[in-house]
């Protein structure tokens, strides 16, 4: 390198202007960096800085098991998850609840892999089991209908003559309710129904007085149109336009006095308005016990529909008068107990209600 440019060291100024500074710029840049990195290691000791490495390798065995506790995608699919909770149903619980599980005791201590599975929650889906194929079964309401129904008194063999007409007219009530609901009821739809055949001649008259109706409403929608052009044309002053918003001010003050009015009818009005609420609870409340004792009492004409056909009551066993004789040995004989008790099972809801079937 060549020699620096002399300088000027007339005064002490020249003397301080050109002072080299270098060391002093690189012990302040050294101490800051020291100051940044947490000081200098020419100060700190040699077992800090240093230490001896005593661990040993991990052997192939321990790195081959730690690989097999890994847990496949797959199979952690598979696994319960205990952040999700099971959707609850009401039957199951029932039938749980009331299904007494054994309590199984482990004598071997050793279990093996298989079984601590299925303890974790690992189900075996194709494994049969009696306990689990057993569906829950809903019991039946009991029956308010009793099983063994007692017959009028006039439905004796020798029945006074006051509980006999009764009987009798019952039974009558029942039948002709019956030929009533037949005759007033709503007749069938017809599968075919009769028409004439038309000409082509009346088909040209029909088809004329179509196109005569349909020229008509032509020319009324085009007077329609004409009529409001000529009112779109027509110019608004503004004296007009002052009357329409006056007009408009008047019937607002007017719907808000009529407002203001009704609302204070209602006020007034108020004890009425109580009064009337409170009759409606009380014919809530009659409807809703009407309603309770005719379901009642329905219940105990017959069942539940159950099929596709209706129970249909047995007619009641009563004797004409001309079959009264007063004595069980002149009685005439008849097999209705089967009948009877397979008539109480259908009625109780117990069965089924079918159709008669014709011997062949």
């Amino acid at each position: 390198m060549g020699k620096s440019a002399k300088t000027s060291r007339k005064g002490k100024k020249a003397w301080r202007a050109n002072i080299p500074t270098d060391d002093i710029d690189e012990y302040i840049e050294k101490s800051t960096k020291d100051a940044l990195t947490g000081g200098s290691l020419t100060t700190l000791p040699s077992d800090s800085l240093f230490y001896v490495d005593k661990s040993t390798d991990v052997p192939a065995k321990k790195k081959i098991e730690k690989h097999r506790e890994k847990v496949l995608h797959c199979e952690s699919t598979l696994q319960k998850n205990p952040f999700v909770v099971a959707v609850p149903s009401s039957i199951l619980n029932k039938s749980k609840k009331k299904r007494k599980v054994p309590k199984v005791v482990v004598e071997n201590k050793d279990v093996s892999k298989d079984e601590k599975d299925n303890v974790s929650g690992m189900v075996d889906l194709w494994e049969a089991k009696d306990q689990d194929n057993v569906k829950p079964t809903k019991k039946a309401k009991p029956s308010i209908i009793p099983a063994v129904e007692i017959e009028a008194p006039g439905c004796s063999f020798n029945p006074s003559f006051e509980a006999h007409q009764d009987a009798l007219a019952s039974a009558v009530a029942v039948e002709m309710q019956k030929i009533y609901k037949n005759e007033l009821g709503p007749q069938p739809v017809p599968l075919t129904v009769s028409s004439e055949v038309v000409d082509e001649e009346s088909l040209y008259i029909l088809g004329s007085d179509h196109e005569e109706d349909a020229m008509d409403e032509e020319n009324l929608e085009n007077s329609d149109t004409a009529a409001d052009r000529f009112s779109k044309t027509k110019r608004v002053t503004r004296v007009e336009l002052n009357r329409r918003i006056r007009r408009r001010e008047r019937q607002k003050t007017e719907a808000e006095a009529k407002k203001i009015e009704k609302l204070s009818k209602e006020i007034d009005s108020l004890p009425d308005i109580m009064e009337e609420i409170a009759k409606d609870d009380e014919e809530k409340q009659k409807k809703h016990l009407r309603r309770a004792v005719a379901k009642e009492e329905r219940r105990k004409l017959g069942p539940p529909r159950l099929g596709r056909n209706k129970f249909e009551p047995a007619p009641s066993q009563v004797l004409l008068s001309e079959e009264i004789t007063g004595s069980l040995r002149k009685l005439k004989g008849c097999c209705t107990l089967t009948r009877d008790r397979f008539k109480s099972l259908e009625k109780r809801g117990l069965i089924v209600p079918g159709t008669k079937r014709k011997r062949k």
